[in-house]
């Protein structure tokens, strides 16, 4: 098996969300293995933060700031790479959340739902994909070739209570992605891919409160997920790495409209 199979050198990578727990593990994870890091986000500081960590850690990383809900902002962005770069080669949506007004709380029931805040929802973890897509695809065109990673969730797949806007919104995400793999590889060629990937229970800073409590201990959702999770924890970032690099490196050329899970048996596990 050739060494350089899962190699990532020189490949130019756009990543919105990168400046989360999760993504900022990916991102200076790719950048180590040789990757260029584009990183775009709402946060300049962030980004900024984020680039110095990957060029301390001696990698390669620029920045541009843009809403990705906003076709306007994330257009401009894409003009601005395509002028300091030229082309992509793969682009990670990552950007994505939840917020509580979206969310059924067990006090209360579906005609609480705050419909300004599940369209936010919405925007966020869909047209949050769907714009930057549509506005660096032209960049990977330029290549005649290339790799789109949609970030799904396991809500998607299994509907989770409380969660409501968040799983519809990922649940999309899974349908546009198989329907993007076929559209790309069937009007440019096989060498245009998108896949997801759907993690399973990490602690991040957006359900850490979910969770677990002050003292550290599982809350009752969090037991429950616990226990329906063959491996019995939740994942860690790093947990993450080695599905990211397979998916962005051309080990799985053959490979589009897969959603990947990686949730240390979640899906599998009837409860039983």
């Amino acid at each position: 098996m050739s060494s350089k199979l899962f190699d990532l050198t020189n490949k130019r990578i756009a990543f919105s969300g990168a400046t989360g727990v999760l993504g900022k593990a990916i991102s200076l994870h790719l950048a180590a293995e040789g990757a260029e890091l584009v990183i775009l986000g709402r946060n300049a500081s962030k980004i900024q933060q984020l680039i110095e960590d990957i060029q301390n850690s001696g990698g390669k990383a620029s920045g541009y700031t843009c809403d990705v809900t906003d076709w306007e902002s994330v257009s401009h962005a894409a003009s601005q790479i395509e002028a300091d770069h030229g082309s992509i080669d793969v682009l990670i949506n990552a950007a994505g959340g939840n917020m509580p007004g979206a969310v059924i709380r067990p006090d209360q029931d579906f005609l609480d739902l705050d419909l300004s805040a599940l369209k936010q929802v919405m925007d966020l973890n869909y047209l949050g994909s769907v714009l930057p897509i549509k506005a660096l695809l032209p960049l990977m065109l330029k290549n005649k070739s290339g790799n789109i990673l949609n970030i799904s969730s396991m809500a998607a797949s299994r509907p989770m209570t409380r969660v409501m806007g968040y799983a519809s919104a990922k649940a999309a995400i899974d349908n546009f992605t198989k329907w993007l793999a076929v559209e790309l590889t069937t009007k440019h060629g096989p060498a245009f891919r998108v896949n997801a990937l759907a993690p399973g229970f990490f602690l991040t800073e957006q359900n850490r409160s979910l969770l677990t409590e002050a003292d550290g201990s599982l809350t009752s959702r969090g037991n429950q997920i616990i226990t329906h999770t063959p491996m019995n924890r939740f994942g860690k970032p790093e947990d993450l790495l080695g599905a990211v690099q397979w998916l962005c490196s051309d080990a799985s050329a053959f490979v589009t409209g897969t959603i990947v899970e990686v949730d240390g048996g979640f899906s599998a596990y009837s409860g039983v």
